[in-house]
């Protein structure tokens, strides 16, 4: 029974691992998505097509792998009773920011889908990093656990 319940662990691990890098590349894809999209020309059939697009990302892969991410994470830290621990807050702390910025990119999405461009391109590429910061940041949390 113990070698089911260890195995378990190990492919709830593999099924969180392959949603974050599903996840992280949604993350990543959307704001570039975003800047190619306010160098088009509004009313244009390539703005219709970022749209389209911009869509299709948040629906298919960042909304379903947002889900699975979070439902595989918090079964592994109640299995591994995680919420004991310092580096376990630390993380959640920084995956409930990210969920943030996604959530606040799939709003900007729909101001852009109604033509509202209300930040400069130089300000989305910036706003580029963050999910990569983060993605540093939750890795040492992890593979390190400083505290």
């Amino acid at each position: 029974m113990q070698d089911i319940l260890g195995m378990t662990y190990y492919w709830l691990k593999a099924g969180h691992l392959i949603f974050v890098i599903f996840w992280m590349a949604g993350l990543f894809m959307l704001p570039r998505f975003f800047v190619y999209h306010q160098e088009s020309a509004p009313g244009s059939a390539e703005d219709t097509a970022w749209v389209e697009r911009e869509r299709r990302l948040l629906k298919i892969i960042l909304l379903p792998s947002i889900v699975v991410v979070w439902v595989l994470g918090l079964v592994l830290a109640f299995t591994v009773d995680a919420w004991s621990q310092g580096w376990f807050h630390a993380k959640l702390l920084l995956v409930l920011a990210l969920s943030g910025y996604h959530g606040w990119m799939a709003a900007y999405a729909k101001k852009l889908a109604r033509r509202e461009r209300p930040l400069e391109g130089r300000k989305l590429r910036l706003l580029n990093e963050v999910p990569g910061i983060a993605a540093a940041l939750i890795v040492v949390l992890v593979i390190v656990r400083p505290f």
